[in-house]
């Protein structure tokens, strides 16, 4: 008998990055993590990034992705809650994957509480102060008005203009960021959150491509989930611990980290 007992987090996928072609065995080897984790996995939170580029017209979304897709919908008929975050390079996703795939899709960070532990998850970008020009870019991604107009250009041509920007995009660039610990800005957002009397054991984001638990007191902690362009992995929380883990070419998960 299944025993359902693990919550899993993983972000940054990229997929699509940075061309279609080039982009396919990464597609696949997220697929092989599913694949592994499906056994024991209660719930999984997909936190931002997942595609490289993803724009949703009425009756149009972006080619490929198929095995990736028909995984996740093989994961949620199975009964595994799925959950996706929008994060800055795939914010324009809206109905398709709640009611062709099943999953939960999320715009902003959520709270969920696990065994008594309080998890504050999200992508991470645009939050706290600072970064300014970012939040004004993201002000005007995530525009009504922008949305329409850009709905208005052929799809072959959005495409390509979307991809374009994406690949080119200095948050594409940032694969190998170093985590600078109480510089960071999402370090200075989680304090804020502590000092403002919120009561999180863990704060579980994506966005900045840097596999880190870092330990805010003893008993927050700070969890960035890296990315799969370069450090392919995710986080897994067994009801009392929470591991950061790496899942390598060998469909085999190495221990990296634990809290």
């Amino acid at each position: 008998m299944k025993t359902a007992k693990n919550i899993y987090f993983a972000s940054d996928f990229h997929l699509g990055l940075p061309s279609f072609e080039k982009g396919i065995d990464r597609e696949k080897l997220v697929v092989a993590w599913l694949d592994s984790i499906k056994h024991d996995a209660s719930e999984i939170f997909l936190v931002g990034d997942i595609f490289d580029f993803w724009y949703e017209y009425k009756y149009v979304i972006p080619k490929g992705f198929t095995r990736f897709q028909g995984k996740i919908a093989e994961l949620t008929d199975s009964g595994i809650p799925v959950h996706f975050f929008t994060g800055n390079h795939d914010v324009w996703m809206f109905n398709y994957f709640p009611k062709e795939l099943g999953v939960s899709v999320h715009s902003q960070p959520i709270v969920r509480e696990f065994n008594g532990k309080r998890f504050l998850i999200g992508h991470g970008d645009g939050l706290g102060k600072g970064d300014n020009g970012y939040k004004l870019l993201k002000g005007i991604f995530t525009s009504k008005v922008l949305q329409w107009l850009f709905s208005r250009l052929h799809p072959n041509f959005a495409m390509w203009l979307g991809n374009g920007w994406s690949v080119n995009s200095r948050y594409s660039k940032e694969i190998a960021h170093k985590f600078r610990g109480e510089s960071e800005l999402i370090t200075r957002y989680a304090r804020w959150e502590l000092e403002q009397k919120s009561n999180y054991q863990f704060f579980v984001f994506g966005h900045w491509h840097s596999p880190v638990v870092y330990p805010l007191t003893s008993n927050e902690t700070l969890v960035l989930l890296g990315d799969w362009i370069v450090s392919n992995t995710y986080a897994k929380w067994d009801g009392e611990n929470l591991e950061l883990l790496h899942f390598n070419i060998n469909c085999q998960s190495e221990l990296i980290s634990k809290r």
